[in-house]
């Protein structure tokens, strides 16, 4: 029998956090993961510190179903993306469906715009962490939370931890 990878879509756009999108990337595929990238139309996106990604298509060349989790860099770029409705709107079908979500840093502001965060436990960066309470989250500061489908960290630094539950929810 032969076993078919578990997909990973990464989101981008600009000014994403270099290591929050390059880590997951990699980690992920070292793992056995088949891992895409999407942004909202761009090939390639630059993150904060100048980094470029490439990207496999954009949003609206995804389907939810074809996907077993996202994830969701940080940085600047989640404020971009919570401005595109085909971002917000694929974030929310993936959790409807009960797929793993992992947002770190400011990524928690595209899941208030998902409306995802009501009554989940999570974490994210200090910054963004009134939005998300204001969206009915249980916020907590720890390296990483996991809610059922929901993985949350709060920045860089909790890189190693997000990755590892990541793989342990998709194994």
């Amino acid at each position: 029998m032969v076993l078919i990878p578990k997909k990973i879509l990464i989101l981008v756009e600009h000014d994403f956090q270099d290591m929050e999108a390059m880590y997951p990337y990699y980690r992920l595929k070292e793992a056995g993961f088949e891992v895409k990238v999407a942004g909202t139309g761009e090939k390639i996106y630059k993150g904060k510190h100048g980094y470029p990604i490439e990207t496999d298509g954009k949003i609206d060349d995804f389907k939810a179903d074809d996907f077993d989790c996202i994830v969701i860099p940080g940085g600047w770029a989640p404020d971009y993306m919570r401005r595109n409705k085909a971002m917000v709107d694929f974030v929310k079908e993936m959790n409807e469906k009960g797929k793993v979500v992992a947002a770190i840093c400011h990524a928690a502001s595209l899941l208030v715009s998902a409306d995802i965060l009501k009554n989940k436990k999570m974490t994210c960066f200090m910054a963004v962490k009134d939005d998300a309470v204001n969206a009915g989250a249980n916020f907590v500061d720890q390296e990483v939370v996991v809610d059922k489908n929901l993985i949350t960290s709060r920045k860089p630094d909790d890189l190693p931890a997000f990755c590892k539950e990541i793989i342990k929810a998709l194994s």
